[in-house]
């Protein structure tokens, strides 16, 4: 239920994995309330009556039931025992990494490359050509194509100075030798904005913030040149921080523009308004589109514009003839004030609040630590009054989930435990065994540990996944124990504890290799590309199977010798 309820980008990638478990949990009830005894009665109707066990079952029953002896005769070292490994387990969850989505090992290679505005076409065309035939010499690449500034009808608006390039990545090849190799030629290239993505982690990055980075911290504020200063303060403690790559500052700079003001008086006395002098101008000097012209099913847009020399400075511009209501003409110069200033390119606003994003993604370690150190270094920052930060991107989705997560839980938690309660017909029970159920999960923590992973939202997905099967196989065991007692009048004690326990040893066990078997070839072969999800969550169940079967068959029994309740009088 708690993945049921995440919202955003996080629920439209793992509530698939949740319902498709449902699913093959509900169908698994279903057909073992309705077909397996329709089956049983069917097939079964004439077999004889026998208890039948494998060879290997008595084997592992008869030493089971020798070592379950002496542990409920003598508890304490198991206690000890597994209370060292939860111990560890403890140890262990802060070290581990974490991050929302994995780091997808995509071939194909999206690289932006940005030129600062007012750079010619010409000149990036250079730059990516150049950066082409050095990416082409990397061995393993395949493949490059790049595209420059904004098709018509394009959803990104960008200009000229603006590209994207594509890159193929042979499997022949070591991913991450390779891709080392292509970002040092792209940091090659200084005074351009430049990354180095997977075209899946910038798709998620963007739906995330609207930023292309894993992280993103948005400097607010109403004064541009104080913006620039907070900013460039913040992107220098963003890029001392271990692990950070491609640190950027969204490009904020001045670009000389022609502005006219209009002369008020001076228009008025040619019968002109503000208006109608600013869109002469406009279409004399920028240009504007009055049609289309469709031709072999291409669209060439059809505009009205002045011949170069009458735009080429300031002057020039000033001497355009202007229409007047009356018929005659007049300078542009004599009705306005033509002058060159410097005004800024792009301005971006949220909530109508300027701001400024400084970009960065993280390679080589877990964003979590990332975003740690970041926070720590941003406390150095001095903020003028009027100005803020926040952090943004996979980070805070990161947060906002767990957060969620932790909430349900509660509420799940809640219910399992009533649920328990409803299973023995008693609350020392049902709490006994709700609150071995964490102790289940160490085996997965440290598993995860050796395996190199990051605790992502499909180990989160795991860890549940394992809470559920220790759940089944702690029930399996104290039911049994009570129908010992309850239904067949054996007396409550060690004997009812180790034979209900030799009992449910093959269910359990099968349960849990089961299980396990279908697991094992995710985790052989590794975390590979298009694994990046099935990875940490086959570790952890696996690791998570190994700690709650132990914990079901030599701790569980004995604390049920110790806390459940014995029958008193005859039912």
């Amino acid at each position: 239920m708690p993945i049921f309820l995440l919202h955003g980008l996080t629920a439209a990638f793992f509530r698939p994995l949740a319902l498709a478990y449902t699913l093959a949990i509900v169908a698994s009830m279903a057909v073992a309330l309705t077909v397996t005894p329709a089956l049983t009665l069917i097939m079964l109707n004439r077999a004889p009556l026998k208890r039948f066990q494998s060879p290997l079952v008595r084997v592992l029953r008869r030493w089971y039931d020798v070592l379950l002896t002496r542990i409920v005769a003598r508890p304490r070292m198991v206690y000890a025992l597994f209370a060292a490994v939860v111990v560890c387990g403890g140890v262990i969850a802060p070290q581990l990494g974490q991050s929302l989505f994995p780091a997808f090992q995509q071939r194909d290679l999206l690289i932006h490359w940005d030129a600062i505005p007012g750079t010619s076409d010409d000149e990036v065309v250079r730059t990516t050509t150049l950066l082409s035939r050095q990416l082409a010499a990397i061995p393993g690449v395949e493949d490059f194509g790049a595209h420059i500034g904004r098709a018509k009808q394009g959803e990104e608006i960008v200009g000229v100075n603006a590209a994207e390039v594509w890159i193929h990545i042979s499997p022949e090849v070591d991913y991450d030798k390779t891709l080392a190799s292509v970002r040092a030629v792209v940091d090659s290239y200084p005074g351009l904005y430049r990354d180095v993505q997977t075209y899946l982690n910038e798709r998620i990055e963007e739906v995330l913030s609207g930023s292309k980075q894993a992280v993103t911290v948005r400097v607010y504020g109403e004064d541009l040149a104080t913006m620039r200063a907070t900013a460039g303060a913040v992107l220098k403690q963003v890029s001392g921080v271990k692990g950070v790559v491609d640190p950027h500052m969204d490009l904020s700079v001045n670009t000389p523009q022609i502005q006219v003001t209009a002369d008020l008086a001076a228009a008025a006395r040619y019968g002109l308004k503000p208006g109608d002098i600013r869109r002469q101008a406009a279409t004399v000097i920028a240009g504007q589109e009055m049609g289309n012209v469709f031709q072999d099913n291409k669209v060439y847009g059809v505009y009205v514009w002045s011949v170069p020399s009458a735009r080429a400075n300031a002057s020039s511009i000033s001497g355009i003839m202007l229409d007047t209501p009356s018929g005659a003409k007049v300078r542009l110069g004599d009705v306005a004030r033509v002058t060159l200033a410097s005004d800024p390119y792009l301005i971006t606003r949220e909530d109508n609040s300027r701001y400024i994003d400084v970009g960065a993604d993280v390679q080589g370690r877990d964003l979590s630590a990332v975003v740690r150190d970041i926070q720590n270094g941003l406390h150095r920052v001095k903020v003028p009054q009027g100005s803020h930060y926040t952090l943004l991107g996979e980070y805070k989705e990161r947060t906002a989930a767990q957060n969620s997560l932790l909430a349900t839980s509660a509420i799940a938690s809640a219910a399992i435990l009533l649920l328990l309660q409803l299973a023995f017909g008693s609350w020392r029970l049902a709490a006994l065994l709700f609150v071995t159920l964490p102790m289940a999960l160490v085996g997965g923590l440290i598993a995860i540990w050796f395996g190199g992973a990051q605790v992502t939202i499909g180990a989160l997905v795991g860890f549940f996944t394992v809470f559920g099967i220790a759940a089944r196989n702690g029930i399996l065991m104290i039911n049994h124990c009570q129908h010992l007692e309850h239904q067949e009048d054996m007396e409550f004690g060690p004997d009812l504890v180790v034979r209900g326990a030799g009992e449910r040893l093959a269910p359990i066990l099968m349960t849990s290799l089961a299980t396990a078997l279908a697991l094992v070839p995710l985790v052989i072969a590794g975390n590979q590309p298009g694994r990046e999800i099935e990875y940490p969550l086959a570790v952890v169940i696996l690791g998570g199977l190994a700690s709650s079967t132990l914990l079901t068959l030599f701790v569980v029994p004995s604390l049920y010798l110790r806390f459940a309740r014995r029958r008193t009088g005859i039912e």
